[in-house]
């Protein structure tokens, strides 16, 4: 940015100097040069907010270097001579740097002091869960009563060629009351999981003890030794209602028969081909209206009068409100709207490539050779005319370039919009995520990555055969 000032105009250096110590940028205003004084007064009120708001008072020394710095540039401005931005340039970079650093919280050791806390993740992303063998379930269950009653449940039974339980101390008790069980006949040398749920058994879940699941090993012989249970908090539902029976049950599970196709593997199948027809049908969506639009938005196409031109600014300004808007804020938005499921997705990704291709192809218009235009208008031809002869011939080819193009972001974009309920993989990327299903949402991984580079070989393919 270039500063000038009339030569004619002569400005005290003193006077400057001292407006610039009161408020920076007002010497340079007072010298002729409003531009560089409110780019000065604006960057050091930045600045100075900036640092107020950090807190560290170490950092008012740049900006104090950088005061002194702007009243010796309007002492030498008033004299006609234009010093570099370098300098104070540079330290308000590295302030705001400063800032930046602290604010994000950037922690270098970090990476290296926990990066055991990443290796199950990433173990479990290496190895998808693309295969599994079919399980066997052997369980057996005894029954406890929370609290006791006149006539609690009995202990249990040994059961010929069955897995069974038996409570050795106490067959009811208040939570938090340690009990203890015993059994037999299940797989031998195999961990056994200890589960509680309700006399019905629609609600189950694996009790944990000091943070860790409660799991033993049973023996050469498929007995469980004496292990000690506590007992659980009833459901809500079932507090203040009086003694009630609970299950204790103990699992166990083991692996048999060949490898096949998980379940996990045909679901993220499904889901992706979810995702790309989601992908394509928001950029079919979005060319029916870019198009016509496209040629609203195109300079050369909307500068014959004021009211053309005025169009032009309008859907220019549009264009770029819509792009501007993340399109995982307007799934979020079409989610709310018509629900969760791939028509949100397809919506938020079609008003995004909507203003993304009017963009490209009204570049493309305004790009566009003028010769053939100037070659249809002297023929008499009318507007219309002039772009379906002289126009389109020219533009089909990048048209067709910026929609594959346009394609292969939308199926990379709709992996992110499942996130936030619109369908395709990505929402069930992140359920197994928070459900910490690292193996499953491997696959999803997986899948993601192999469509992706699929689609960005062939647009690329594509792209050179039709520009």
């Amino acid at each position: 940015m270039e500063s000038k000032r009339s030569p004619d105009i002569k400005k005290s250096p003193i006077i400057s100097s001292i407006l610039s110590m009161i408020i920076p940028g007002l010497g340079q205003f007072y010298s002729g040069s409003l531009m560089r004084g409110v780019v000065f007064f604006i960057t050091v009120l930045i600045t100075v907010l900036m640092v107020r708001w950090w807190g560290n008072d170490l950092l008012y020394t740049g900006i104090a270097i950088t005061w002194l710095w702007n009243i010796w540039d309007s002492y030498n401005f008033a004299k006609d001579r234009r010093l570099s931005y370098t300098v104070p340039f540079l330290i308000i970079a590295l302030i705001l740097y400063i800032i930046g650093w602290g604010v994000t919280e950037i922690n270098i050791p970090r990476l290296l002091t926990d990066i055991a806390d990443i290796k199950p993740l990433v173990t479990n992303l290496i190895k998808p869960a693309v295969l599994e063998r079919d399980k066997e379930i052997l369980k057996a269950e005894v029954l406890f009563e929370l609290p006791c009653s006149e006539s609690p449940p009995g202990k249990g039974e040994p059961i010929e060629d069955k897995p069974y339980l038996i409570l050795i101390d106490k067959t009811c008790g208040e939570p938090g009351d340690m009990f203890t069980i015993e059994g037999g006949n299940f797989w031998p040398n195999s961990k056994v999981y200890i589960w509680w749920s309700n006399y019905a058994g629609e609600m189950a879940y694996r009790i944990r003890y000091k943070g860790d699941y409660l799991s033993f090993e049973t023996d050469g012989e498929g007995r469980i030794a004496p292990i000690t249970v506590p007992a659980q908090e009833p459901f809500a539902e079932a507090k203040g209602k009086g003694p009630q029976l609970w299950r204790v049950q103990a699992r166990m599970t083991r692996e048999v028969g060949s490898p096949h196709l998980s379940h996990t593997f045909f679901l993220v199948v499904e889901k992706m081909i979810e995702t790309v027809f989601l992908a394509l049908m928001a950029t079919t969506l979005a060319i029916f209206l870019a198009i016509p639009v496209s040629f609203l938005a195109a300079r050369n196409l909307m500068g014959g009068n004021p009211i053309t031109i005025s169009i032009y600014y309008i859907i220019r300004t549009v264009l770029n409100s819509l792009r501007s808007i993340e399109p995982l804020i307007m799934a979020i938005i079409f989610v709310v709207w018509v629900g969760l499921g791939p028509f949100a997705g397809v919506l938020a990704l079609a008003v995004h490539s909507i203003a993304a291709l009017g963009k490209l192809y009204s570049e493309a218009v305004e790009s566009i050779d003028p010769g053939p235009i100037e070659a249809v208008t002297a023929t008499g031809a009318n507007h219309l005319q002039t772009i379906v002869y002289a126009v389109i011939p020219q533009i089909i080819p990048p048209y067709l370039a910026f929609t594959i193009y346009r394609w292969d972001i939308n199926v990379r974009m709709s992996t992110i919009i499942g996130f936030v309920g619109g369908g395709g993989i990505g929402y069930l990327l992140q359920q197994w995520i928070r459900l910490l299903m690292y193996k499953d949402a491997g696959v999803a991984v997986w899948a993601i990555a192999i469509v992706v580079a699929i689609m960005d070989y062939a647009s690329a393919k594509a792209r050179e055969k039709i520009v």
